[in-house]
């Protein structure tokens, strides 16, 4: 629950209707009862209802507003029923300011009040109505007038019969409990918590930061659920902004006295989020993840020190790199950020002092933080060890041994997991290359050659790509040139790519260097990792698939949107959104936000229903008229937490979707349709050794892999994110083109080339395809896991058949040696890993 506003007049009535009976519902779910009268009659009031058994059994408080005594002697109540009437005694007047409580469900004409009832009363003759209030549920304690006597009806934090109203106080109750300074959703926000049992007006409180300018007074009418959420946003809401070491201060309504406040560590951001630990209870802390309008996501003290975070040493350089020795540590947990404050390393010399991180070290799910030889204060020798240890100084969290300088780098294999042994290169920040000496082959059985070149080359554009180049999509347009489409992701830029001379991709006329993408509400910075056109081409609109949005880098927002590209803007704002958040999550457990959709493909009906596409939705045979207004396909995703590509009609005319398939895959971060043979092809990076699959539909109707690929065998491992093949018609003797996105601009390139043999229509004999009508060899590939070793495949861990976690970002930061406190600990700022969205 975020805001709710009372909206309920304190003027009379004579009559109650259908209408006026029905009130404002709080956010919490719960109906704040409403109040109304008619003009010029008695001054009394019903001020308080127990409507859920209380003391004595229900009852109904009413106080005389006025100045004079009121004779009550024969007034009627009734509740929601004309049919119960139960009259006041004889003799019974009401003070000026007093109060009188009238039990109803006693004998004679006793009746009881319910969950959604009313509680009416009446002159004598039973018909003129004096006042009334309705609720929609039982009240914690009362349903009473705050103020008392005069204001609209909540629940109040006591029952006081025949006394004042125990009105609720935000001030006792509400604490800040959340803030995000570095990008939240839409921007910097406060979270605050009401740790009372009743709901509560935070209206007229006032916000500040560490200054005294621009003060933010919550508005009348904001309530705060029992237990729930008040979430004010940068620029909705509060017009400063939040900061490194900033504070938060929230005063009473006198602007003054200070209700409760909180301030981050100097030189460190609230991020992921800094928030009370545990929640809406505990003392303030680097949460894991920002939780907004939800309990706060804290390490868990119980655990043993070290066992906080699923960190590892994962590559080290002992003779001398750039700018010297360093060591890499991974974080294998791929949902949450790990918080490295007062970890240290040391090597073999007991003689060296394992420096503390500073206070904010940070490695993103998924990611890398690498500790350069003057921060780690001691150089690596030929033979010697790396300890990573945790706070206390004393656990060991992870460590390795070598005897001789590595020939290249002292690494994992698998990345991340696997032993120690020379890599075949080194790759700081990213994942090892784990290749043997042919770079290209894999000793692993069931994978095959690239059925291409074995070489990449690099793609000469007039677009400044400067790394985070991810999706790729080849568009042959009925008419005029092809197109390739790119969108990079920490930007949200969509560029279109026209063929240029010399094998050039240049930016098309009137598009530059790309066009900034923004979210429907108009948000920019989409985290863009996929691109793909449907049926009708880019003409029909572009569509990109994001992990989250740029501007909230710590929160998962997986969704497909659907682009306009015909305008002449330089600013693209998406006609749809599809958040496939929840839908994923049910199945998968909790996304990380660098674990979002990398992928996207299109697929035409046709296809699917002549090769007898199972639904799982419905769990027959795929049936495209079962799904109006989704076009003429299916849209499929890669999903990096799992590896695997999920498929979803979507309905274009909103924002509807079902899924209906799940199709497990060797893993992919990319994926391509190629309409020559009707495969799906699943394209892995750097994590997976840059290998490949296709895939088909069998004859149960599931997509099958057919073939496993190795990378081209004269090319690196470099973090291929963007795969797009090039259609028959660019075929030249017997090969084709196919295109590669690299994210990390690996020798400042972002964009190359190879090939692939160039494949026949399906039906028309082999003609050198690369796994068209051939037997499904699934079979071949390495066994799959039995259950014990392998969560099933819609299981919130990570897919263990990956040699490493799926696309971890590829942080350029590297800690290095502490420097005085005033700078933060840390050159160059802020010596966390960045994301890479």
């Amino acid at each position: 629950m975020h805001l709710s506003t009372s909206t309920s007049a304190d003027t009379r009535f004579r009559a109650l209707t259908a209408a006026t009976a029905i009130t404002a519902l709080l956010a919490s779910g719960v109906a704040a009862a409403t109040a109304a009268h008619a003009a010029e009659l008695p001054t009394v009031v019903i001020n308080e209802v127990e409507s859920s058994g209380g003391t004595p059994a229900d009852w109904v408080e009413l106080k005389n507003i006025g100045t004079e005594p009121v004779d009550v002697s024969g007034w009627i109540v009734k509740d929601d029923n004309d049919s119960r009437v139960k009259a006041i005694p004889a003799g019974t007047t009401i003070a000026p300011g007093g109060y009188f409580t009238f039990t109803v469900d006693e004998a004679p004409n006793g009746f009881g009040l319910g969950s959604a009832d009313q509680a009416r009363l009446f002159l004598p003759d039973g018909t003129t109505l004096v006042d009334g209030t309705s609720w929609a549920a039982h009240a914690t304690y009362t349903w009473g007038r705050c103020a008392d006597g005069t204001g609209a009806f909540v629940q109040t934090t006591a029952s006081t019969p025949g006394g004042a109203n125990a009105c609720p106080d935000a001030s006792a109750t509400l604490k800040i409990n959340e803030a995000v300074s570095d990008g939240g959703t839409p921007g910097d926000w406060i979270e605050f918590v009401n740790t009372g049992d009743v709901p509560v007006d935070a209206g007229g409180l006032v916000v500040r930061d560490s200054d005294v300018a621009n003060p933010y007074t919550i508005p009348a009418g904001t309530w705060v659920a029992a237990g729930g959420y008040l979430v004010l946003d940068n620029g909705t809401h509060f017009a400063f902004g939040l900061g490194k070491g900033d504070s938060v201060r929230l005063y009473a309504t006198d602007g003054t006295t200070l209700l409760d406040s909180t301030t981050w560590p100097a030189g460190t951001h609230a991020a992921p989020s800094w928030g009370r630990c545990p929640d809406a209870s505990g003392t303030f802390e680097i949460t894991t993840a920002a939780t907004k309008g939800a309990a706060n996501q804290c390490t868990d003290p119980g655990t043993d020190p070290g066992a906080t975070v699923n960190v590892r040493i994962n590559e080290v350089e002992s003779s001398g790199g750039t700018p010297g020795d360093w060591v890499e540590l991974v974080n294998l947990d791929t949902d949450h950020a790990a918080d490295l404050t007062g970890y240290r390393i040391r090597d073999n010399d007991t003689g060296h002092t394992a420096v503390p991180f500073p206070a904010g070290i940070m490695i993103e799910s998924g990611g890398y933080l690498v500790i350069e030889e003057d921060a780690l204060g001691f150089g690596l020798g030929s033979g010697d060890s790396v300890t990573l240890f945790a706070p206390d100084g004393t656990t060991v969290v992870d460590t390795t041994i070598w005897t001789g300088h590595a020939s290249v780098t002292w690494a994992r294999c698998p990345n991340g997991t696997g032993d120690f042994r020379d890599s075949g290169a080194s790759t700081k920040g990213l994942a090892n290359d784990c290749s043997t000496t042919d770079p290209g082959t894999d000793p692993e059985p069931g994978v095959e050659v690239w059925p291409g070149g074995t070489t990449l080359t690099a793609v000469p554009t007039d677009i400044p790509f400067s790394g985070d180049l991810s999706g790729l999509d080849y568009e042959t347009p009925v008419l005029g040139d092809p197109i390739l489409w790119a969108v990079t992701n920490g930007t949200g830029v969509l560029s279109k790519l026209a063929p240029g001379t010399g094998g050039a991709w240049n930016g098309a006329s009137g598009w530059g260097a790309g066009k900034q993408l923004a979210y429907p509400d108009g948000s920019i910075a989409p985290d863009a990792e996929g691109v793909t056109v449907a049926d009708g081409g880019s003409a029909g609109g572009v569509y990109v698939a994001t992990e989250r949005s740029s501007a909230a880098s710590s929160t998962s927002r997986p969704s497909i949107l659907r682009f306009d590209v015909s305008g002449a803007g330089s600013t693209l704002t998406a006609t749809n959104e599809w958040n496939l958040g929840a839908d994923l999550t049910a199945t998968v457990g909790t996304i990380g936000a660098n674990s979002g959709l990398e992928g996207i493909t299109w697929i035409p009906d046709a296809v699917l229903t002549s090769r007898g596409f199972l639904d799982e939705a419905t769990g027959q045979r795929y049936d495209p008229t079962l799904y109006p207004n989704h076009g003429t396909g299916v849209f499929f995703v890669a999903l990096e937490k799992t590896g695997d590509v999920y498929a979803y009609v979507l309905d274009l005319t909103g924002s509807g979707f079902t899924r209906i398939a799940t199709i497990d895959t060797p893993g992919a971060m990319e994926v391509d349709y190629e309409p020559e043979t009707q495969l799906l092809w699943a394209v892995c990076d750097e994590a997976c050794d840059g290998r490949t699959a296709t895939l088909q539909i069998d004859t149960s109707g599931a997509y099958e892999v057919t073939h496993r690929y190795a990378r081209p065998a004269a090319s690196a491992n470099h973090a291929n994110e963007g795969f797009a093949l090039a259609p028959q018609s660019a075929c030249v003797s017997g090969q084709k083109p196919v295109y590669y996105a690299d994210d990390a601009n690996t020798d400042g390139v972002s964009l190359r080339v190879g090939s692939v043999r160039c494949t026949a229509v399906p039906g028309g004999g082999d003609g050198g395809a690369p796994g068209e009508g051939r037997t499904p060899a699934a079979r071949l590939l390495r066994p799959r896991p039995t259950p014990t070793s392998r969560p099933p495949r819609r299981a919130a861990s990570p897919d263990p058949r990956l040699p490493a976690p799926a696309r971890p970002s590829r942080s350029r930061w590297a800690l290095t040696a502490p420097a005085p406190a005033s700078t933060g600990g840390c050159s160059p700022p802020p010596c966390t890993s960045a994301p890479t969205p």
